[in-house]
């Protein structure tokens, strides 16, 4: 059986200079955020809390599009739009 990261190793990457992810209000994640759900649920680990910077990172180069922190977000503090057109991810099989 294959794991998470030899999947994401299957994808193809195309990206752009700008980000299509943002974290609209930072501050929230450092007061009111505890658990930072984001760092957690997403498979390619696109969110990673940065404890010296107190701040999340984002590596949105890694995105896979799935969705998943944006809707784990217990904020609605994370925006997210689909890169533009001819950027991103493309799927092996679809």
């Amino acid at each position: 059986m294959s794991t998470v990261e030899e999947k994401l190793g299957t994808l193809a990457f195309k990206n752009d200079h700008q980000s299509h992810i943002s974290i609209p209000n930072p501050k929230i994640c450092l007061t009111q955020c505890k658990d930072k759900p984001c760092t957690k649920v997403c498979p390619a680990k696109v969110y990673d809390w940065d404890e010296s910077q107190k701040k999340i990172v984002v590596g949105y180069e890694n995105c896979i599009e799935c969705g998943a922190a944006r809707m784990i977000c217990p904020f609605q503090n994370i925006r997210w739009e689909m890169p533009r057109g001819g950027f991103g991810v493309s799927y092996k099989f679809g």
